[in-house]
């Protein structure tokens, strides 16, 4: 059975997107690490999405991904969490769900199977999974770019500790950090 995963990219001041929700400081960021030992970032994305079976996300990354001409995550089942009714988007296999988060989340870890659950975003999403204690790792990429108020990781205090369990420096200056949640 697979595990449940909070993977993102923040600022290094703990932001996840501007308050707008833009992420232009992500996608354009170019940087380089200065250090040896350091290993390519391509190629990481396509290892991780290989072990996800199930997505859950929050209605505003839904609708950033509205934006884009097509979906992303290919035939993978993904849970919208929203209050509001929200499209579609052709070609997805998309779920709607409202309220707490566990009912939808034993759905999705049927659906994955034996593959991993991935809370792709936001931060008061991935608050709910947590505070229900049904997310198992934190994969966090720190980006050294600072931006002063935004869209926090989480949207409040942890209840459960965390254990380091890996790093990973890569050439373009972000430092991945993986934990897992003390239980």
């Amino acid at each position: 059975m697979g595990v449940t995963q909070y993977y993102l990219a923040q600022s290094l001041d703990g932001y996840i997107a501007e308050a707008d929700g833009g992420i232009d400081w992500l996608e354009d960021y170019e940087g380089e690490a200065a250090v040896t030992g350091v290993e390519p970032i391509d190629g990481t994305y396509d290892e991780f999405i290989g072990g996800v079976g199930a997505l859950a996300m929050g209605s505003a990354t839904y609708e950033f991904i509205l934006g884009v001409d097509s979906w992303p995550y290919e035939d993978l089942p993904t849970w919208v969490f929203s209050s509001r009714d929200l499209p579609a988007m052709e070609g997805a296999d998309i779920r709607f769900a409202k309220g707490p988060v566990g009912p939808a989340h034993a759905e999705m870890v049927a659906a994955a199977g034996e593959r991993n659950v991935w809370v792709v975003g936001g931060g008061h999403l991935a608050q709910q999974f947590a505070d229900e204690g049904l997310l198992d790792e934190l994969i966090l990429t720190v980006v050294p770019v600072v931006l002063g108020s935004g869209l926090p990781t989480f949207a409040g205090r942890l209840a459960e500790g965390l254990r380091l369990t890996g790093t990973r420096p890569y050439r373009n200056g972000m430092v991945e950090l993986r934990y897992e949640f003390e239980r």
